[in-house]
């Protein structure tokens, strides 16, 4: 399993952003962010907000993130196609991100 939190600290030592200015920006402190590096199971939604932060996405290195990002997105495309019924090119999104979800998860399962 990957250690989020390592991951999570190489990408924020790489930003070149101080500790001090992400932790000011969450709302949280020093002592959270340090405790984040330590925990190999970092919520997803933290990274999500640190990585807002410092303009990283961690979807590359982090699995769990990109296959839920990719749901989210099926589910705007969705919501998108129903407010919008008859426009062709939130169809083929629709299909398009669908298929590729069908494809993701056929890898997971045979590699």
């Amino acid at each position: 399993m990957q250690h989020r939190g390592e991951i999570l600290e190489a990408a924020v030592r790489k930003s070149g952003i101080p500790l001090t200015r992400i932790v000011e920006k969450l709302g949280k402190s020093r002592k959270w962010i340090y405790n984040q590096f330590e925990i190999s199971d970092v919520p997803l939604d933290i990274l999500i907000d640190v990585g807002k932060v410092i303009h990283h996405d961690f979807s590359h290195e982090i699995d769990e993130l990109n296959l839920s990002v990719l749901k989210k997105t099926v589910s705007a495309v969705d919501d998108a196609n129903n407010t919008y019924e008859g426009n062709e090119v939130l169809y083929w999104k629709n299909k398009y991100l669908s298929l590729l979800e069908e494809f993701n998860e056929y890898l997971k399962k045979h590699s």
